[in-house]
């Protein structure tokens, strides 16, 4: 049987967060990884004691994930990434509309999209992007300027990534304007999205081609992976909404970053409280 560790972090993790742990988990030892982050050593992984340790970690604020030991993250090849709530603070098309007053309507159809209540996205896109009829083009560099950031750990884990030779995806039902830029800003080496119409320098309420949904989402990843010689265990992916569940679906690191409710159930691992760096952790070297 594969010997697994268990990685522990938090923001305000305590020895006395590591000690619990290892004694749910049986661990054989703990290394101090960073003053956020453990691993515990040869650890039990049978379904019981991992359910419990993931009870007992998300009651006190604490990310844990179970790996096999001694992976390596340049024995990945791919890193794919949601853009809104995952490698940036904002859903996009959220603070569009908050320029041109319409910010609630949109926003109660964005939150009903994500927790997977609303199941099928294209036609909750064309609704949301239907009230943005006749907002200024200037709307969307002005929420670039103004509102987008990147999630804490964005930078690092990209370009830690890159060193390690992965290639990195950015795929999102949101739009080219921000993709784009972060494509073009991050180095990043594929990006795709929606494609907003602009008729006379304002939006015409309308999505330019195919909507880029979850299904699309799945085959750009499976064709990036492709392209790139990837097999799924070398693939980690991320992501926070119901519209991810797909393409986490077909990495072997699938995360759920700050997550609905839905997607945490069905992801193996999630980043609750970390940055998106946290992933770095799970790696020995």
């Amino acid at each position: 049987m594969t010997t697994h560790h268990l990685v522990v972090q938090s923001p305000a993790l305590s020895v006395e967060h590591a000690e619990q742990l290892a004694a749910l988990a049986q661990a054989q030892g703990i290394a101090r990884i960073s003053a956020t982050a453990a691993r515990l050593l040869d650890v039990q992984h049978d379904d019981e004691t991992r359910a419990e340790v993931v009870r007992w970690a998300e009651r006190h604020g604490v990310d844990a994930a179970f790996v096999p030991a001694g992976l390596t993250l340049s024995s990945c090849k791919v890193l794919a990434m949601d853009m809104d709530s995952t490698l940036i603070n904002i859903e996009c098309i959220d603070e569009i509309a908050g320029v041109v007053g319409v910010k609630d309507k949109v926003s109660a159809i964005t939150e009903a999209a994500m927790r997977g209540e609303i199941k099928d996205f294209s036609e909750s896109l064309r609704r949301r992007v239907a009230l943005l009829e006749g907002a200024p083009a200037e709307a969307l560099e002005q929420v670039y300027m103004e509102k987008l950031r990147l999630n804490p750990g964005a930078e690092r884990l990209i370009s830690t990534a890159q060193a390690a030779g992965i290639k990195v995806l950015l795929v999102s039902g949101g739009f080219t304007f921000f993709t784009e830029r972060l494509r073009e800003r991050l180095n990043l080496d594929s990006a795709h999205a929606n494609t907003l119409e602009v008729s006379n320098g304002v939006l015409t309420g309308k999505v330019l081609g195919d909507i880029l949904d979850a299904d699309a989402k799945e085959a750009h990843l499976r064709a990036f992976a492709r392209q790139h010689g990837a097999v799924q265990e070398q693939i980690i992916a991320m992501g926070d909404g119901a519209n991810d569940l797909k393409m986490l679906g077909a990495a072997g690191f699938p995360v759920a970053y700050h997550a609905k409710p839905l997607v945490r159930q069905q992801t193996r691992y999630a980043l609750n409280v970390s940055g998106l760096d946290g992933v770095l952790n799970w790696f020995e070297s």
